[in-house]
């Protein structure tokens, strides 16, 4: 699916070269149309490679104008590169702090005046009992400190599942919140060179969407018909304090579904974390169908003319993800569903292998009309016998 983003900038006029670890042979024909050149290395780990590969592209085209992923386990090196090759379109290394490591965005959410849970940097027992105490008691949540999606991420509701936290804890650095209850939302942007948005959108995610990687509930979403006001507000605000230029970003919200101290009123968004790449899945598919346009095409129109040229559609509508696990026995088959919602569906086909941890194995992508037959279509999918 990434591969549009390299197909619209070459309508745009742009050399696209590829850098790679897969074979060419591998590649699929629509992402091989789209490169200029495509060079391959042994491992895209090995920064000497990929160092070596930008440097032989640049001898060949000139000076490399614009270095992108689209992929967070990627920034560091991206930004490597950028100040390796004076490439100034990007983030430099000294300013992802903020962006990699979920502690170290609390201060940046401060400054742009949102709220987030208060937090400590696991160390040991005790001293988590401590901060336990100081937020009054479980449940907490531990996860990653520099750490992409909801791997590795658990809830912890009493003292039993503390000790086997710290059993078995994983060698890595890892932050402890309190626990919120409420929803996920997103606020997704393409921003030009000044932080300022050209396109924007959010999504719905159900509060199980920590459990899902880990084989818990089945996987639900939607791309919602509009952004919520007061979390427009906000995502623009941390657009600026988190100094984000020319980029496809994905920042996630919890919204309160009753008072918290500290945090605000029922209704009221909560800083969860920043994500600096679009997001994953089909998600930029889905957006395109809820928005009726071509995130692919913006995108491509922010890197080489620092602006939007696609017109704004009034087609706005709810587009919803609903994905089942290999191995689950469901209440309606896949023919019911197809009966159901085939006139409305976007798309409906087999999620890679990679990605159905997370996504699921089948997936369901069809249009609704409103957030009431969202919630409709995803009960009909998951229903289990």
């Amino acid at each position: 699916m990434y591969w549009q983003f390299c197909n619209r900038l070459k309508a745009r006029g742009v050399n696209v070269l590829g850098i790679g670890d897969a074979s060419y042979d591998e590649l699929s024909d629509e992402l091989k149309g789209a490169m200029t050149e495509y060079y391959k290395v042994d491992s895209m780990e090995d920064y000497d490679q990929v160092y070596r590969a930008v440097a032989f592209l640049a001898f060949k085209y000139g000076k490399i104008d614009w270095i992108e992923s689209n992929n967070e386990y990627w920034l560091e090196q991206d930004a490597q590169i950028r100040k390796d090759f004076n490439i100034t379109t990007g983030v430099m290394p000294d300013d992802l702090v903020a962006w990699k490591h979920k502690s170290g965005m609390k201060p940046y959410y401060e400054k742009a005046g949102i709220p987030t849970a208060r937090c400590h940097k696991v160390t040991d027992k005790k001293a988590a009992l401590i901060f336990l105490d100081e937020i009054g008691g479980y449940p907490v949540f531990v996860k990653p400190d520099n750490g992409v999606g909801a791997a590795d991420s658990w809830k912890i509701e009493n003292e039993k599942e503390l000790d086997d936290f710290f059993n078995n804890m994983p060698d890595a650095p890892y932050l402890m919140e309190e626990f919120i209850e409420g929803n996920i939302y997103s606020y997704d942007a393409i921003c030009d060179s000044e932080g300022n948005p050209l396109f924007e959108s959010a999504n719905w995610f159900p509060p199980s969407i920590a459990d899902i990687v880990g084989g818990g509930p089945d996987l639900s979403y939607y791309v919602m018909a509009d952004v919520p006001k007061k979390m427009r507000v906000l995502g623009r605000k941390a657009l600026k304090a988190f100094g984000v230029k020319s980029r496809f970003i994905h920042f996630e919200f919890f919204k309160l579904d009753k008072a918290r101290p500290g945090l605000g009123e029922a209704g009221d968004f909560v800083g969860l974390e920043v994500n600096m790449r679009p997001a994953g899945g089909y998600t930029p598919d889905m957006m395109n169908y809820a928005h009726s346009t071509d995130v692919y095409k913006i995108y491509a129109e922010m890197v080489t003319d620092n602006k939007r040229l696609t017109p704004e559609s009034d087609d706005d509508h709810i587009c919803v993800y609903a994905s089942r696990k290999d191995g689950r026995e469901y209440v309606h088959s896949h023919e019911e569903i197809m009966e159901r919602y085939g006139d409305k569906m976007a798309m409906c086909e087999r999620m890679p292998d990679i990605l159905s941890g997370a996504m699921g194995n089948q997936m369901y992508t069809a249009h609704a009309a409103d957030e009431k037959a969202a919630q409709e279509f995803i009960a009909f999918i998951h229903e289990r016998k």
